[in-house]
């Protein structure tokens, strides 16, 4: 399965633990920093082998050369159709209902984030209404929201092809208990 890590913060700590299909999205709007942080983040991972992706700013990840760019479902625009991209650069967005996912085919994803799964939040899906959605596309889908070791499981009664998330890569292995280590 894809995995994809959301971070705010280069923490190589953290990012090193991750395995090698892991792919890195950076979502940091704020940082004042910013671009400093992005190139060294593309030249860590590259470093490593991970894949690197930039939210919100198709343009700057297509200047710093990076392997794609996130659109968050908020991100209603279409104008970075009209920049050249090389052939592997990778386009991934977000949604949480029909009409996102309509909009994010229009703006060309080529993997698209369905949330939210497990996360009983204002977009919860649940497993039932997930798999209606994903039905609604072709694009390959990821799924996003709640996912645990409890319920990893679970992702395979969907068509997903990999999932995504936060609090699910920051989580430390414990230390096997018991007379063998």
């Amino acid at each position: 399965m894809r995995k994809y890590y959301f971070i705010n913060k280069f923490d190589t700590k953290i990012i090193s633990k991750q395995s090698i299909n892991t792919g890195i999205i950076y979502r940091n709007y704020d940082s004042k920093n910013r671009l400093n942080t992005i190139i060294k983040l593309k030249n860590y991972c590259k470093k490593k082998g991970y894949k690197f992706l930039l939210s919100n700013n198709t343009k700057l990840a297509i200047n710093l050369n990076l392997d794609g760019a996130y659109i968050p479902s908020f991100n209603k625009e279409l104008n970075h159709l009209s920049f050249s991209i090389k052939k592997k650069f990778l386009i991934i967005g977000s949604a949480h209902n029909n009409k996102e996912i309509k909009l994010k085919e229009k703006q060309g994803v080529s993997i698209l984030f369905l949330s939210s799964i497990f996360k009983k939040n204002k977009n919860y899906l649940g497993l039932n209404k997930f798999k209606l959605l994903t039905n609604l596309t072709q694009k390959k889908i990821i799924a996003l929201g709640g996912i645990s070791n409890k319920n990893l499981k679970l992702l395979n009664l969907t068509d997903c092809v990999g999932f995504a998330g936060i609090s699910f890569f920051q989580k430390k292995t414990a230390p096997k208990k018991g007379p063998f280590k």
